[in-house]
């Protein structure tokens, strides 16, 4: 049985499961984004530094400003979603922040974390002394000019990038100050308007924002920057030399895939593959509804090919960041020659109430002798992993179609909302609150969300029907009970953010 007590990885320490010898190489650059959030709470010192203690080559956090115009890392308007405490930062002035908890909500390990001053943040460096990456994220307007008296008052000679979504305050940014950092969620014709207008030295782009033609286009010379990168396949892609560096919230991961691409330049697939697995709670029988309705039985398949041009002892095995699970056919472990595919059936059984993390599975390779002629480096270990995403599906048909809401503690009251699709448009009401008062609708596609009450509409994109895979997607209900502010919902990825489930997927219509 894994629960959320076992231990977060089941091989050892993960900080000690890379290649033996040094493989100094090309970019990219990583840093951790807000820190290690998962490990620590976001953008705290202890987040940002267990980042560097891993062996990120720096730190990415976000900077807004209190009532008295000092810059804190927070990445929220407001505090309470990461502290104790409730309201706007802006509304804040410095001493009342002093005894703000910003790391109780995360684990109990940090417990009085305090929020950060930006002049803290920029004290840090790597392990052996030397200066870490800093990429800050301003998340409001005005903050340059502080940041800027601040680097000049402090005589800070970190190596840092100042990033912004917002590029008209970004454009502000003196020529010979600190490297500007254009954020986009993809790229289009329309940011390559943007870095010819204002000659941004560099870009950063949210997952999977590569996939246009426009990308081929970018200006020569400018810095090249992911954000937010944690899925095998996208750390692949940024690792393959074309970036100049991403931030992360899986460093562990991060580290895994730059150190194979380091050994195999020209790998096109993660070694390890894991399955998706399907959740529906409406099949769910009344014994199984009882353990919570983010709960399924699944029959799957682990695969893992050798990358390497020599044999590799492999132990394969599972473990929960949350939930509890039973699991038939891991660990186990096997001899994999060369070019070779070990095949294991699993049989997983768990879940949860709520949505949240999702479980791993790891392969902890080990090899003996030289990858290369001439090379010294006797053999080398690795630690591999790769989410099983439980993902639940909706399909944008015609048709009016009821969306049920997860039953997330006892005694929740149905919940659902319906949902039509007109043309392009895509309709979503409230049908049932559950009991909640003065309720909203949330919805997520993609990286958008929108709110509304009774309901929201949504526009597909023109090659949403062309795209089997469909967009991420996630309805939920906010509202209140018994003055308590609560949500309902459909998947996870509501809110956004870590610790809060995979989103769902929306499909094109169903075939006949």
């Amino acid at each position: 049985m894994q629960s959320p007590e076992s231990p977060a990885d089941p091989f050892g320490d993960h900080d000690q499961l890379f290649p033996a010898g040094q493989f100094v190489g090309p970019p990219p650059l990583i840093l951790g984004h807000r820190g290690s959030p998962r490990e620590a709470p976001e953008n705290t010192l202890g987040s940002l530094r267990r980042a560097l203690d891993v062996g990120l080559d720096g730190i990415e956090y976000d900077l807004r400003a209190c009532a008295g115009g000092e810059l804190i890392l927070l990445h929220d308007e407001t505090l309470q979603r990461t502290t104790d405490s409730k309201g706007p930062l802006a509304q804040r002035n410095l001493a009342s922040l002093m005894g703000v908890d910003a790391g109780s909500w995360h684990s109990h390990g940090y417990r009085g974390e305090r929020l950060p001053l930006f002049d803290e943040a920029l004290e840090l460096a790597l392990p052996d002394g030397r200066p870490a990456m800093h990429m800050i994220e301003i998340k409001e307007r005005g903050l340059l000019e502080a940041l800027l008296e601040r680097l000049e008052d402090i005589g800070a000679r970190v190596d840092l990038r100042v990033a912004a979504f917002d590029g008209l305050e970004l454009a502000k940014l003196p020529s010979g100050g600190p490297k500007g950092m254009l954020l986009v969620d993809r790229v289009d014709d329309g940011v390559i308007s943007q870095l010819a207008e204002h000659r941004f030295p560099a870009l950063g782009v949210g997952p999977g924002g590569w996939d246009h033609p426009a990308w081929s286009r970018l200006p020569k010379g400018v810095e090249r920057w992911a954000w937010s990168v944690d899925s095998p396949a996208d750390l692949l892609r940024v690792c393959s030399g074309e970036f100049t560096g991403f931030n992360t919230n899986e460093p562990h991961r991060a580290l895994a895939a730059r150190a194979l691409m380091r050994l195999v330049p020209d790998l096109k697939k993660w070694p390890l593959e894991v399955p998706r697995l399907m959740v529906v709670p409406e099949g769910l029988n009344d014994v199984d509804r009882e353990r919570g309705e983010w709960f399924g039985r699944w029959e799957a398949r682990v695969k893992f090919t050798n990358p390497l041009p020599v044999p590799i002892e492999v132990r394969l095995g599972f473990f929960s960041r949350g939930g509890a699970f039973n699991v038939e056919g891991l660990p186990t472990a096997a001899t994999v020659q060369v070019g070779e595919t070990l095949d294991v059936s699993v049989r997983i059984d768990g879940g949860s109430r709520s949505p949240g993390p999702d479980p791993l599975v790891g392969a902890a390779m080990s090899w003996q002798g030289s990858l290369w002629p001439g090379s010294l480096a006797a053999g080398g270990r690795l630690l591999l992993d790769a989410p099983l995403v439980r993902e639940r599906r909706a399909w944008a048909d015609t048709l009016t179609a009821r969306l049920t809401l997860l039953a997330e503690s006892a005694g929740d009251l149905p919940a659902s909302v319906v949902l039509r699709r007109r043309g392009q448009r895509l309709s979503l009401r409230i049908e049932h609150a559950g009991g909640l008062e003065d309720p909203v609708l949330v919805a997520r596609l993609g990286q958008n969300i929108e709110r509304g009450a009774p309901g929201v509409e949504l526009i597909l994109p023109r090659s949403f029907d062309k795209n089997p895979s469909g967009l991420e997607f996630s309805v939920g209900i906010e509202g209140l009970r018994h003055g308590v502010l609560r949500r309902r919902r459909w998947a996870g990825g509501l809110p956004p953010g870590l610790g809060h489930g995979s989103p769902g997927r929306l499909l094109p219509e169903r075939e006949a």
